[in-house]
Order: C-alpha cells, then sequence, then structure tokens
C-alpha cells in the first residue's frame, strides 16, 4: 500500500475543508530575494515565515511578516513574554513542520498535533487578504485567502493572533 506523502496529504487537508487555492511552480527559491524574480507573476502578499524559539526550547513561535520585515526578536520576546528569540534549527523545522529551511510555512503546522508552535501574523501581512504560502517544499507556491487560511488552521486546531510585530530600527517598513 502506497503511503501519502506530506504533500498529498497537505492538499487532502484543504480538499476536506473546502479550501481553494492556486498553485505556481517556480525553481527553488531559499530566500526572499531569490522569491523576487518571480514574485510579479505570483498574486498575494508577498510574506516570509519565521520559526522561532526562545533559548530554552519551551516557547516556539511562527511569525508571518511582509517579506522586507525584519523583526526584532528582542522586542518580540517582550512583548510575547517569552525572552530574546533566535530561529528554530533545521532539526525543528523537519520534526514540527515536516520541512527543510527555505520551505517553512504555516500549512506544516498540520503535523504539529501537540500545537507546540504559537501562530502571529502581522497585521500589515493580514490586511492584505490573500497570502503566498510554500506547499511544504520550495519549488511551489500556493495561493490562499484569509478565509480559506482559517479554515485550514481550525482543521489543524492552531489558533492565531494579528498583531503589530516589532521591527528592528533603521529597517525599511513593509
Amino acid at each position: 500500500m502506497k503511503t501519502m506523502s506530506d504533500q498529498d496529504e497537505l492538499i487532502a487537508l484543504l480538499q476536506k475543508c473546502d479550501v481553494s487555492y492556486e498553485r505556481f511552480d517556480h525553481k527553488a527559491v531559499f530566500t526572499c530575494a531569490e522569491s523576487e524574480e518571480i514574485d510579479a507573476k505570483i498574486p498575494g502578499a508577498h510574506t516570509k515565515q519565521l520559526l522561532m524559539r526562545d533559548k530554552k526550547k519551551r516557547h516556539y513561535v511562527m511569525a508571518i511578516v511582509m517579506h522586507d520585515k525584519t523583526v526584532d526578536t528582542i522586542e518580540l520576546g517582550k512583548q510575547l513574554d517569552t525572552g530574546r528569540f533566535s530561529f528554530a534549527s533545521s532539526d525543528d523545522l523537519m520534526k514540527f513542520l515536516h520541512v527543510e529551511p527555505g520551505s517553512v510555512t504555516p500549512f506544516g503546522l498540520m503535523f504539529d498535533a501537540e500545537h507546540t508552535i504559537r501562530l502571529i501574523i502581522d497585521e500589515d501581512a493580514w490586511a492584505v487578504g490573500q497570502f503566498r504560502f510554500h506547499p511544504l517544499v520550495n519549488t511551489a507556491t500556493l495561493v490562499i485567502d484569509r478565509e480559506g487560511f482559517e479554515k485550514f488552521l481550525q482543521e489543524t486546531g492552531h489558533a492565531f493572533e494579528v498583531m503589530k510585530i516589532p521591527q528592528k530600527e533603521g529597517t525599511l517598513s513593509s
């Protein structure tokens, strides 16, 4: 019996939730800068998803922000009362989201059955109303609207918070 791949599981889950999406296949992109080469062809908020953890690995947070925002991890840690954040390791990405570096996506939350990861979404990204997320690999992008994203999160049991995620001083505003 053939087992479903993680991508197949994702598509099945989106279909189960009656979430519509548009798929764009493209070359592998590992950074936001690389993704700008394909940017003009794909609608929706050009975001990045950051999986971060506190020093003691007790608190994990996925932040969804506009691609050009540099998150102030010290200030964010103060806001969330967790201490300073650093980026999660590649082992953490695989363990919690079933993805490799360059493919971080909130769709990976479907594998976070224990709800270890807290999801926060920057108000600027939320306001766009349509998102671009990798479908667990960085060779494609799915465009999904806010309603569909909320259905997906409800199905996985993940709550989310929309907030003004602090930006490092001296960096461009999104």
